[in-house]
Parts: structure tokens; sequence; C-alpha cells
């Protein structure tokens, strides 16, 4: 028997133990194998190899890989056969909500579903949580809690509200990535809205600074946050199109422009979340355009935007009366527009997709839409429900490794540790069987409430396994039960210490 089937047999043997709970620290190097590895720009037939610190080391093809010597070395081989391998999917849009909500969510069932469903590092948002992430101290006080109770490595978001400025700079030196604002009524008392007269004050506090500004883009149709569309006291709040009237693709359209007027005169990335109207695009590549014709150097000029899987997969005109599952702000537009989506997706004109994990307690929803809470619970299934859809229109694996991955980790300015699969990068790999399918049900979901507008839906692709730092954290259906997580934030502002 050679060498190399004994090392096989080794990686076998502790994948068994591990599956029983037991987890330890890498002992030896690992080399992973595929006939599929997949990066945000090919595939090939090779393998990774990762150092004892979970630090991709080198990679290889089939036959560069013949040429390999350890010396002596311990080397565990992982052969993943032609289950794809790819870099773990960055998910920078969940709501965990965290502490003061956790009914809704927690650290641990969150961190515990993105593991079953390939993520490998999670960007939480500051808000639903009580309190929010707007303070330093609330920023301590939730890192506190996360620190023992994920299983994948988190970064987190601040927020920008008004009269936080003097708070800002704090939670840079934290570690917060950026910022979050709405500029609309966000649903949440302690977390308002920025109006148009701060937005210069909070544009010039951030100017030059390498944190990232993101934006929930509406803004109100009419004075006030009112968002009731005209006569919907006479129209069926059970159903969808009453709810999708309130929130035509201008009230996006609108907030776009705002925002870009102000990209010319400040140096600051400033990226749009979670895109329903197709139209925001062309309205931030212009503002792209000139900043990069100014001789910006920032990663896509400093204007980004993301979409998510919801408005990717469904359209408004299936969605049936009462299924307030199907609600989220801004809503899930018709057809057409989710086809522009598309070609956008094609033509690489968005810059990365998130899941906007965004749950309740069932007693939010009901069958009225425009008083159901506004969110999604998707977080386990987004890398299954990108595949579904580009696999269906010719797309590649390489394509969803640029918009899972590669794209959100560039945003959290995480590029140089997560993200692709490149030596000097965590080993956040990802084993993925793109030819399998499965059915959403409620008894494989890992998040807390079991409420989706998946549910039953037939799905293809299957996320197999999933590592962290070259740890295995899932497989076959179950996570491990030690959190194998670490926070990516500032330990030493936040606790006075230099220990994750």
């Amino acid at each position: 028997m050679s060498a190399l089937h004994i090392f096989i047999l080794t990686a076998l043997l502790v994948a068994e133990i591990s599956c029983r709970g037991f987890q330890v620290k890498n002992q030896a190097k690992q080399l992973f194998l595929s006939r599929r590895v997949v990066t945000d720009s090919g595939e090939f037939d090779g393998g990774v190899l990762v150092d004892e610190d979970g630090i991709i080391s080198g990679i290889y093809t089939r036959d560069t890989l013949k040429g390999l010597k350890f010396d002596g070395e311990t080397v565990q081989v992982i052969d993943g056969g032609d289950w794809a391998l790819m870099a773990g999917v960055v998910d920078s849009h969940v709501h965990v909500n965290e502490p003061g909500r956790t009914s809704w969510e927690g650290y641990v069932t969150a961190t515990r579903a993105a593991a079953a469903g390939g993520i490998t590092t999670l960007v939480d948002m500051p808000l639903n949580s009580f309190p929010p992430t707007t303070t330093l101290e609330n920023f301590k006080i939730k890192a506190a809690i996360a620190r023992e109770e994920v299983y994948i490595d988190v970064a987190f978001w601040g927020g920008m509200i008004p009269g936080n400025e003097v708070e800002l700079q704090n939670m840079i030196e934290a570690g917060v990535i950026g910022f979050k604002g709405y500029l609309i009524d966000s649903g949440i008392t302690e977390f308002p809205n920025v109006e148009k007269d701060e937005l210069d004050n909070i544009f010039s506090i951030l100017n030059g600074s390498d944190v990232t500004m993101a934006f929930h883009t509406e803004l109100p149709i009419s004075a006030g946050n009112d968002t009731e569309c005209e006569n919907c006291e006479v129209a069926d709040p059970n159903l969808y199109s009453t709810y999708l009237a309130s929130h035509p693709p201008e009230m996006e359209l609108n907030a776009a422009s705002l925002l870009a007027s102000y990209i010319p005169k400040y140096d600051v990335h400033v990226h749009v979340v979670h895109v329903s109207a197709a139209g925001v695009i062309p309205i931030l590549e212009a503002a792209r355009e000139e900043r990069i014709k100014a001789g910006s150097r920032r990663w896509r000029g400093g204007v980004t935007a993301e979409t998510c899987h919801h408005y990717l997969t469904f359209s408004s005109e299936q969605i049936p009366p009462g299924h307030t599952e199907f609600k989220c702000s801004p809503p899930i537009r018709d057809i057409t527009n989710k086809l522009q989506l598309w070609e956008y997706i094609k033509e690489r004109r968005i810059d990365l997709i998130a899941s906007d994990h965004s749950p309740s307690v069932a007693t939010m929803k009901g069958p009225n839409f425009m008083t159901a809470w506004g969110g999604i619970a998707s977080v386990q299934f987004g890398l299954s429900l990108f595949w579904t859809e580009a696999k269906a229109r010719g797309l590649s694996l390489s394509t969803v490794s640029h918009y899972l991955s590669a794209g959100p980790a560039h945003l959290c300015g995480l590029q140089n540790r997560k993200g692709t699969i490149k030596p000097g990068l965590d080993a956040d790999l990802v084993f993925f069987d793109p030819e399998a399918s499965f059915v959403v049900t409620p008894d494989i979901i890992f998040y807390k409430n079991k409420l989706s507008p998946y549910m039953y839906r037939v799905l293809t692709g299957k996320v197999m396994k999933t590592y962290v730092r070259g740890q295995l954290v899932y497989t076959d259906g179950a996570v491990y039960e030690k959190p194998q997580g670490q926070l990516l934030i500032n330990d030493k502002v936040l606790f006075n210490s230099s220990n994750p």
C-alpha cells in the first residue's frame, strides 16, 4: 500500500472520530484534493496544501503534485474526488440579532446554519440586536457574547445613526469593517435613519478612511417615512401587490441618485446593500466611472452594490396572498426586473451577492403584508440557491466563487485573508457537490426560526464539508459541537487582550 493511500485512510479515520463531536487543532499539514479546484478565475484538477496553522501554503495541479516532497513530514490527505473544492463563502449581510432579540436569531444558531451552508465568514449587521452596534460600549457587549458562541469566523458592521458620529472612530479602532445606515425608517426604534441634512457630516468624518459606508438605499415617497401606497386603505393588505405598490422602484433610484451626488466630493467607499430595483446599477456605474477618472485606486472605484438570493430566485408574480415569508425591504420585484439583475450578474456589473438573512419569530409574520416583519431567512442555503439559478443559466462555479466569496471579502477588507484559494490566506474551504440536489425541509434547518420562502423547494448543489482554517466544522449534515470560529476584531481595544 502506498504512502498516499495510508494518508487517505488516516484522513477518513480522523473524520470519523471528529464526527462524534471531538475536534482538535491541526496537528499536521493537510493536502486537499479535488478534480475541480475552483477559484474565482477558473477550475483545475489538483490540490491545496495547508500548513499546521490552517493557512494555505501551496496550490498544485495534479501533474505538479507528483513531484511534491514532504521529507518525512506527516501530511493528512483529504480527497474530495469529484466534489468541487471552493473557497468558503463570505456572507457580508447577516442579521444575527443577539443580544436582545435572541428569540429571532442568535450566534450559535446563525453560525451553525452558516457552516452547514458553506459559509466560513459572516458579517453581522448592527441591527436588530438590542443594543445595536452604534457605540463602542454596545460593540463590547455584542462581542463579549459572540466570542464563545461562533462556529465560523464573524466580523461586524457598525451602525450610522443620528448623533453617534463621535463613536465612529472608536468603533473603527475596535475592528468594525464599516458602517451601515438607513435613508428610510429601519423599523427598529433604537436604529433611526440618517436624514439628508446629516449626510455631509458623516461623509466628512469617514472621508479618507479604509472602511465602507453601506446604505439601505430607499427614500420615502412622501413626507416623513410614510411608505404606504396610495389608496392602500381600500387595497387588500394580504395581497403582495399591495405591499409592492408601497415600495416602487423610484424609492431606490432616488436614494441611489442622492448617494451618487456625494461620491465625487468624498474619498470613502460607498456600498449599496440589497439592490432590488435593477435601475440602481447604472446610477452607481456612472458614479464609479467618475471616481476612477478622478484617480481613485480603491477596489471598484470605491462604489459597489450587492443583490440578494431572493431577488435572483423569485419574482413578484409568484408570491401567493398571505405568504409574508416572502416580504423583505426593498421588495421582490417583477420578472422583468429579475431578468435584468441576472444580465448584470452575467456581465459582472454587480459586485457581490449576500443573503440579507433577517429572521423573526412566526408571530411577527401573519398574512398581512403591510404589517408583517420584512425579512427573509436563508443564511444556510445561499450557495445552493445561487448555484441552482446560475447553473440553469450556464454560469460556472468560478462565477459563484467570484460573487459569494471574493467579492464580499474585498468589500469587508478581508481579501488578504479570506475569499479565495490563494497561498497565504486562511484555509477556509468547502467541498461542494454541484450535481447533487436536495429539498429544503424544516428538519434540516439549523437557524432558529424555521420560516422560509424556500421551504420544500428543490435546490441544486449540496455542501458536503466545510473547513475553517483547515478545521472541519461541518460534514454529512452535522455541525461540530464545539465552536471553532473567531471574531475578526481588534481584541486589544475591545477586551484589553491580545488573545482571540
